[in-house]
């Protein structure tokens, strides 16, 4: 039995897949301010204000507070006010998208309450995205403080936050709006579970790969430096902080998750066609070509922008072939959701 999603369901979810495409321009923005450096050229979160610094006086008020800095004190002494403009901008274009996103999201979310084209089970579950997304402004700005006191680097735990959070709000708002869109079909597939959570694992250590600059530990690959597992990667103690601290282990650690997650996949599509497709298992080869070629070329801003988009993509894949493999339900925007009829009790009638 198919449900056709009414009208009022299809206008709800086609806002949704647009702001599910905001997050992840904001996702490859945010990635590329981290690749140039530009991260940290606002040194104060000013959530309220819009408009970038007018005039020569305020570009110089600006660029005297990014001079008290410890990047332009360790890292950029030399920069001058046209240089501090252009890693300025960058950073300025990401924080304005983030609140363009709150506006297109927040804003349509109270026009549709008011008008009753979406029911309260629906609105709470897009409140809770909208208190998402207002928590990971918090917790960007939170990355960015923790480079502004002693080093000129931001916490990479904070870093894959920042990232896992932006990729599990792009995830509710994709999950939702399919829910409007289309039924869902029979079974689950446990393996694609497992698959995403690999997956999943991949991405957070990847973060943590960027914020420790960790990509630069080896060029080399498949080996690390001409071992099998790096020299020095024992090096930190506890033996534990090695995996989340220090740069050659981190990588490696990144690099055996990516290589798991694309077996995984290519195992998955070939002994269970219909659970994973042909091009969700061709884009984890892609992702990690990628991800090979950023290592061996000594990460290259659009190489390595292309790897991160690459994963925003990989999730977009798992979100959709994960609710179509979810039990069917009827859920429509005006009432609650109800199991559909059994197809074999139907036909017996």
């Amino acid at each position: 039995m198919t449900v056709r999603p009414v009208l009022s369901d299809r206008a709800v979810a086609v806002w949704l897949m647009a702001c599910a495409a905001m997050v992840v321009a904001m996702v490859v923005l945010g990635g590329l301010t981290r690749l140039t450096g530009s991260g940290l050229s606002m040194v104060e979160w000013q959530p309220l204000t819009v408009l970038p610094p007018l005039g020569e006086a305020a570009w110089q008020a600006q660029f005297a507070k990014y001079q008290a800095s410890p990047e332009f004190r360790l890292v950029n002494r030399s920069m001058d006010l046209a240089g501090f403009q252009a890693i300025f901008w960058l950073e300025y274009v990401h924080r304005l998208w983030g609140r363009l996103i709150g506006l297109a999201f927040a804003v349509p979310l109270a026009v549709f309450v008011v008008r009753g084209r979406i029911d309260r089970r629906l609105a709470v579950r897009l409140a809770l995205i909208l208190v998402l997304g207002a928590a990971q402004g918090g917790v960007g700005w939170l990355m960015v403080a923790s480079g502004l006191v002693e080093r000129p680097s931001v916490s990479h735990y904070r870093l894959a936050a920042h990232l896992l959070l932006a990729l599990l709000i792009f995830a509710a708002l994709l999950w939702t709006g399919l829910d409007l869109l289309r039924p869902r079909a029979a079974g689950v597939d446990r393996r694609l579970m497992a698959l995403a959570a690999v997956a999943t694992a991949t991405i957070a250590w990847g973060a943590l790969v960027a914020g420790l600059d960790a990509g630069l530990a080896s060029d080399t690959f498949p080996l690390m430096n001409g071992s099998l597992f790096p020299d020095g990667g024992l090096a930190l103690t506890p033996v534990a902080l090695n995996g989340v601290e220090n740069p050659v282990t981190v990588q490696f650690i990144h690099r055996l998750l990516a290589l798991t997650t694309l077996v995984a996949a290519t195992v998955l599509w070939a002994v269970r066609r219909g659970a994973l497709p042909a091009a969700v298992a061709a884009w984890c080869w892609v992702q990690a070509g990628l991800g090979v070629a950023t290592v061996l070329l000594h990460v290259p801003v659009a190489l390595a922008a292309l790897h991160q988009a690459g994963a925003v993509v990989l999730v977009g894949m798992l979100v959709l072939i994960g609710h179509r493999t979810l039990p069917p339900r009827q859920q429509g925007t005006k009432g609650a959701e109800r199991p559909l009829p059994d197809p074999r009790i139907c036909a017996g009638r």
